[in-house]
């Protein structure tokens, strides 16, 4: 079914044959289990029974910083499992969430009050705060900071909706920017990046609003369904009286309208996240950073004016995720897939479109941005068949990716809360 729905584009067929039959397997990086700690091989197998997708993206990282970013995830993931579980009284949990990070701290501290299908992180975290204190002091004091923020932004939207396109960016901003904010500065902690990765905050923030974003636009039904409303109130209330009425057939063209607005809005991240990645150094940070923003515009290409995202589920096929993931190994193929997506959303624009004129400035800039000389020599170095290996060991090692990129929290690729 998958060769089927690439019938269309041959070179999707030929690398779905390549990850099907893992020829790239023998490069997947090897963790020494046996230097490690019994609580550091612990975490891993949290990491790997919480998200395989992610702990297979961080087997590809360099050095310490696969610790780091190992743990940093385990305890945003802890943070988050307490804001998703319902079971958890208000009253309770805004303190918990307003605290956390002091726990890190706490040798004993655990909660066993969870129901949440991730609660093991919660019932165990001794063993995932002992790891984190194990960790550099350069890295604990990222990680210490980023729950702090986390907490602190997700208990006040507890009880808050999101209603202003201001709050949007500031909801996002607390639940998947301060993650890219936090691992840029695990980047240049490691000394694998300079340490201008780690100081703008600016582009490393919009690299987590363009991920969430993307999540929340395409997951509008589903969000409907289960009770949840992530569209900003300012944008959707220009186009219907009540957000679940753009689900209804007769409401198709303010749908339609009210998507648009909000993909074009997402689409103004995109010149940051070209300076963003055009300043990384380091090839397994390189692909850590820039699989998940490929496979995030061609997602926003597919959604683009799409009746479907009011109807279904839209994805992007299986044979073009693993070919993304193959391509995205340096900056020149990185913009030419910016270009191409941003080219698609440009033939998609209609000119009875509200938001066309801004849709039409922001893809102006993304192209002039995409086809800078500057940009695209910054990374201009010669690519390892080693690195396009470890590519599509990604491919075949995310494909958890490509069933559950639905913001599931929290993180990367897979650390995007939602």
């Amino acid at each position: 079914m998958d060769i089927l729905k690439s019938l269309g584009h041959p070179e999707e067929i030929i690398n779905l044959f390549k990850y099907k039959i893992g020829g790239c397997r023998s490069v997947m990086p090897k963790l020494d289990y046996d230097s490690m700690s019994e609580t550091l091989r612990t975490c891993y197998a949290y990491l790997n029974q919480t998200s395989r997708s992610f702990a297979a993206v961080i087997q590809a990282l360099d050095g310490e910083l696969r610790h780091a970013v190992c743990i940093f995830y385990l305890v945003l993931r802890a943070l988050d499992t307490v804001e998703d579980d319902m079971s958890i009284p208000l009253e309770k949990k805004f303190p918990l969430l307003q605290d956390f990070h002091t726990f890190l701290y706490q040798p004993e501290w655990s909660f066993a009050e969870s129901r949440e299908k991730d609660r093991q992180v919660l019932e165990d975290f001794p063993t995932i705060s002992v790891e984190f204190r194990n960790l550099g002091q350069e890295y604990r004091d990222v990680i210490s900071d980023i729950c702090h923020r986390m907490g602190v932004g997700m208990a006040e939207f507890l009880e808050k909706k999101v209603s202003s396109m201001k709050e949007w960016d500031k909801y996002c901003h607390y639940v998947a920017g301060l993650v890219g904010i936090g691992l840029s500065r695990l980047f240049s902690a490691s000394q694998l990046e300079d340490t201008e990765v780690g100081r703008d905050t600016e582009l490393a923030n919009s690299m987590g609003l363009f991920l969430q974003k993307t999540n929340i636009i395409r997951d509008y039904l589903e969000d409907q369904q289960e009770g949840r409303a992530f569209w900003p109130q300012e944008a959707w209330s220009q186009f219907a009286s009540r957000l679940e009425d753009f689900a209804r057939p007769q409401h198709l063209s303010s749908a339609l309208s009210c998507l648009n607005l909000l993909v074009t809005d997402a689409l103004h991240h995109v010149p940051d996240i070209i300076a963003y990645l055009s300043r990384l150094r380091n090839q397994s940070v390189f692909n850590f950073c820039a699989i998940p923003q490929v496979m995030a515009i061609a997602t926003l290409s597919a959604c683009y004016n799409n009746p479907q995202v009011f109807q279904g589920v839209v994805k992007i096929r299986k044979g073009q995720a693993v070919t993304l993931m193959m391509q995205a190994t340096h900056m020149g193929a990185v913009q030419s897939i910016i270009t191409q997506y941003s080219q698609e959303i440009l033939q998609k624009v209609s000119g009875a479109d509200p938001s066309r004129e801004k849709t039409l400035r922001i893809l102006s800039l993304i192209r002039e941005k995409s086809l800078c000389p500057a940009a695209l020599s910054s990374r201009a170095h010669h690519i390892s068949p080693v690195y396009v290996s470890a590519a599509m060991l990604l491919a075949a090692l995310s494909w958890q990716y490509l069933n559950a990129t639905s913001g599931q929290p929290p993180g990367g690729a897979d650390m995007q809360p939602h």
